[in-house]
């Protein structure tokens, strides 16, 4: 054995269960450490210059596209190599990751990561409980319970603040709100709440009838001094720009994309569907990836504005169309 044994000691110590972390998948709680923890540990014991990881394989099991939102699947296998007094250990792991988006190169880039860092924990686990082996047991409830158990009540940590959401380096979802304070709660509160608020409206004298409110009619921001663009939605028009032929290579079906220069950028809300021009799949895919989306459409040198203004008046040839505003790139 290469170890010294002030590294075997440390393979041999038990995982701090203030690092462990819980998620549920398939109606079971499963147990995990986070990647930056497991090369942190590897880091502590086998020194910063005495190991490395390589990512032997990675290959994309999945990848789909579904109005915009994309999902991607991959799979690594990632090798670790630890050099002590002249000897050399290799282990090997293989993981899974996903990600899930609207950018289709950064979700292809979340699900690498995640899969490289799944396979990472699982190699590192090989060497011993510092690495989270424990958590592969089937009976590991037991053993991780009596030993907070054991723990003084002073020298246990207080909970950290929830985080929500994917984190890069994890493949898996941090725990929801509900894990902390339950469902049952939630419920008897949503219950207490209807039963107050349906003996109110029994004991409450009868209303009178409420003069029409002026307030609730829609503003047409259009015509105010400070005009905002109207965005106008009609699927009819997105079915019939699709049965259109791709602009660049003339095949079908199509998308329908929306001509994102042409109006100037609101968070979460597209450009109007009188914008919209045909595009096949590949060509589709290709445009989001360049980045420049004008330059994009000079390179092939097509006016995609007069296009769309051309389908819109085939649908829609009595109504006006909205004024184009340049939009300055930031």
């Amino acid at each position: 054995m290469g170890f010294s044994a002030k590294q075997v000691k440390a393979l041999r110590r038990n995982l701090d269960h203030r690092y462990v972390r819980t998620r549920e998948a398939n109606g079971r709680e499963l147990s995990y450490i986070e990647g930056w923890y497991a090369i942190s540990e590897a880091n502590r014991i086998f020194g910063f210059d005495s190991w490395d990881r390589e990512t032997i394989e990675s290959r994309c099991v999945l990848a789909r596209e579904n109005r915009g939102s994309f999902l991607a699947i991959y799979i690594a296998r990632v090798r670790i190599t630890v050099h002590v007094d002249g000897v050399t250990i290799i282990r090997e792991g293989h993981g899974t990751g996903d990600g899930r988006g609207t950018s289709p190169g950064e979700v292809h880039d979340i699900a690498l990561k995640a899969a490289e860092t799944d396979a990472t924990k699982r190699a590192l686990a090989t060497f011993g409980r510092p690495f989270g082996l424990e958590l592969y047991r089937k009976d590991k409830d037991q053993p991780l319970q009596s030993a907070a158990a054991a723990l003084p009540v002073t020298t246990v940590a207080p909970p950290t603040q929830p985080r929500y959401g994917f984190h890069p380096d994890d493949t898996t979802p941090i725990p929801r709100p509900s894990h902390y304070y339950g469902r049952r709660h939630q419920n008897s509160m949503t219950a207490l709440l209807r039963k107050n608020l349906a003996k109110s409206e029994e004991t409450a004298p009868p209303l009178a009838p409420a003069a029409p409110d002026r307030m609730s009619t829609k503003i047409d921001k259009s015509q105010l001094a400070l005009a905002e663009p109207k965005r106008l939605r009609d699927k009819a028009h997105l079915k019939f720009v699709a049965s259109q032929p791709c602009l660049i290579c003339g095949r079908q079906p199509c998308d329908p994309h929306h001509l994102r220069f042409a109006q100037p950028r609101a968070i979460g809300l597209k450009v109007s569907d009188e914008f919209t021009v045909p595009l096949c799949r590949g060509h589709h895919r290709q445009l989001h990836q360049a980045g420049n989306e004008e330059a994009w459409w000079a390179e092939h040198n097509i006016n995609a504005l007069t296009v769309a203004k051309d389908l819109w008046g085939q649908t829609r040839p009595k109504e006006k169309t909205n004024p184009i505003i340049p939009v300055t790139p930031q």
